[in-house]
């Protein structure tokens, strides 16, 4: 079943479009892998898909009564949130945020999820350390437990992996991968294009125009 179709989509910001037609679906278990050159529009798809960004033209239509706030998100870091004084369990919780509403506490099963989706990341015994002090592979694992958290169908990951040594990269797209594998539908963006054929089911690149294919389709034109 689709979750997420995008139909004539035109993706910008009022100095203009970058990038424009987008056609695609994402179906409920898929694995999807944006790639595409710095500045073609990977990161504004993401935010438009999010709400957090208008799109210029088209639409983004949503199935199987998902909403936008039951998607969850790992966006790229920066250095400042890279040194968030708060505690990992305090960062992961706050991925609950979307279904509180109006209410100012969380609730014991929200407790529950967070801790579960620690678990789930193997940090759980980092959840009184300092955020700010982990390491960059354990904050991405902090980040997608939070994500986790305000999802149970699907994922939005910005480059994940950015910054990692090769072996906490390949711990990464294993951990990933599992989760696909969870039935969680993962939508990724990746200038890894070894990685994203390795593991994706679909690539959606960004060229000179946007052009959607099935893995095998992808790697029988770059072959």
């Amino acid at each position: 079943m689709s979750l997420i179709e995008a139909k004539n989509l035109t993706l910008g910001y009022e100095t203009g479009p970058v990038a424009e037609d987008l056609n695609f679906k994402v179906n409920e278990g898929d694995y999807l892998a944006i790639v595409g050159e710095n500045g073609s529009g990977k990161t504004t798809l993401m935010k438009t898909i999010l709400g957090l960004t208008r799109p210029l033209g088209g639409e983004i239509i949503f199935g199987d009564g998902l909403k936008r706030n039951e998607i969850g998100y790992l966006p790229q870091q920066t250095l400042v949130q890279r040194d968030f004084p708060a505690s990992v369990s305090e960062i992961v919780l706050s991925g609950c945020q979307s279904r509180m509403g109006l209410r100012p506490f969380y609730t014991r099963n929200e407790r529950d999820l967070a801790f579960e989706n620690m678990r789930r990341m193997d940090i759980e015994d980092l959840a009184n350390r300092s955020y700010r002090y982990l390491s960059g592979g354990q904050q991405q694992r902090v980040l997608l437990a939070r994500a986790l958290c305000a999802t149970r169908k699907i994922l939005l990951l910005d480059e994940p992996v950015a910054g990692l040594d090769p072996k906490v990269t390949a711990e990464m797209y294993d951990l990933i991968e599992r989760l696909n594998k969870e039935e969680i539908t993962i939508i990724m963006i990746s200038h890894d294009i070894e990685a994203a054929t390795r593991y994706a089911s679909h690539i959606l690149h960004f060229g000179d125009k946007v052009s959607f294919w099935t893995k095998e389709e992808y790697q029988g034109m770059s072959s």
